[in-house]
């Protein structure tokens, strides 16, 4: 099977780094127009460099930071009224600090709410009436395994992914008719930024190495071992292609089977 999106943009959210700079480089590599979207011009420039030109796409940025929603609403604001179309959107950024829920403070869940939930809700609102017009749209939402199975320590974290798969959920019969699928992707212990600054933790908070606690955490995967963003990346790929049309509605686990739930 050939995965071929040449003709389509996609835009890409939290992809200066990690999961969302590889997903922005393996949709670009199979053709995608990419569109980077994150806070940090300056990163976000250097992964527009490293971007496949090879079938003539053209790549852009969006400079926006998802704890503002209403940044978010007026840069894709600004990207639709200067004409712009995008048939895919990957909804991805950083997950809440980590604690339990039932210590976490009200700013807390708001804060993380806004991030998630109401940024995604202003960039399909922003993005679905063009793919609406082009009759393909591919909404892949990158959260949690927490949706199947809460995480101990992530109480806020737990709370927001689970609203937000539900949204995905009732996006996906909502939009289905119009040839859009909504889909979740739930990463697994994944080798980014976040997942030092959770092995840091619990290393600081259990007097444990660094490396005693990434061992400990990678013999919870029957796999052994932490996951490549590349590997998130390819899932996501699959999800925003043609092969994909009759998929809708789903939370797809990459998390080398770590999840001990159907």
């Amino acid at each position: 099977m050939e995965i071929n999106l040449s003709n389509l943009r996609a835009v890409v959210c939290g992809s200066s780094q990690g999961i969302g700079r590889a997903t922005a480089i393996e949709l670009a590599s199979l053709g995608a127009n990419v569109t980077l979207l994150a806070r940090n011009r300056e990163r976000l420039e250097t992964v527009a460099n490293e971007l496949d030109v090879s079938s003539g796409q053209s790549h852009s940025i969006i400079v926006a930071d998802f704890s503002n929603a209403n940044q978010v609403q007026e840069a894709i604001g600004q990207f639709i009224t200067a004409g712009n179309v995008a048939e895919i959107l990957i909804n991805n950024t950083g997950g809440p600090p980590g604690g339990p829920a039932m210590t976490a403070g009200m700013d807390e869940f708001k804060v993380a709410f806004e991030s998630h939930l109401i940024c995604n809700q202003h960039l399909v609102q922003a993005l679905v009436p063009g793919m609406q017009s082009r009759g393909y749209g591919r909404i892949i939402n990158v959260i949690s395994t927490s949706v199947k199975q809460p995480i101990i320590g992530l109480g806020v974290s737990n709370t927001i992914r689970g609203a937000v798969a539900n949204w995905s959920k009732t996006l996906a019969t909502e939009l289905g008719p119009f040839g859009i699928t909504v889909n979740n992707v739930l990463p697994g212990m994944t080798q980014t930024t976040r997942l030092d600054s959770i092995i840091g933790s619990r290393a600081e908070k259990t007097g444990n190495t660094i490396e005693q606690v990434a061992t400990a955490m990678q013999q919870e995967t029957p796999a052994q071992r932490f996951a490549e963003p590349r590997e998130i990346a390819a899932a996501i790929a699959f999800l925003a292609s043609p092969a994909a049309g009759y998929i809708n509605g789903i939370n797809l686990p990459v998390d080398g089977g770590r999840t001990q739930c159907l």
